[in-house]
């Protein structure tokens, strides 16, 4: 009988896998836009590193649904749909850290460049962070 082994952990490493993508992204392109501060002369914006960790959290949330979906206690013959909702779930979670990476990419670039905007980058990762955290919210009430 196979009973308490939730996802087997899909969810939290896709999603982990997600966030190592983005903020490998957003980190290049923020070590870029230093070089170019540094080349130019102006100051260097320590401020970027807020772009390259914001990916980070999609972990947390494949953490969570993990730990739900380890905690329904389904029974056996279910083990596939949990291992099934892990993988989509984990799945969906780490798009949105990676593509979140990748818009912190452009911001990192595009602040460092012109001093501006920052609250409005910030706003649009928001926006693909709420991607995540829907999924997460979402699979979590759908639990049995």
């Amino acid at each position: 009988m196979i009973e308490g082994l939730g996802d087997m952990g899909a969810s939290l490493s896709l999603a982990a896998a997600g966030s190592a993508l983005g903020t490998g992204a957003a980190g290049m392109a923020t070590l870029g836009a230093w070089k170019k501060c540094f080349a130019q002369n102006k100051p260097v914006p320590f401020i970027l590193i807020a772009f390259v960790g914001a990916p980070l959290s999609q972990t947390i949330y494949g953490m969570i649904l993990r730990n739900a979906i380890q905690a329904a206690s389904l029974p056996s013959d279910m083990y596939i749909w949990q291992l099934l909702y892990g993988l989509l779930g984990g799945l969906a979670m780490g798009f949105s850290a990676w593509m979140q990476g990748r818009a912190g990419a452009n911001a990192a670039d595009a602040f460092a460049e012109t001093g501006k905007g920052f609250g409005n980058y910030i706003i649009i990762l928001g926006v693909i962070e709420t991607v995540a955290l829907f999924v997460m919210v979402f699979l979590i009430t759908a639990l049995p």
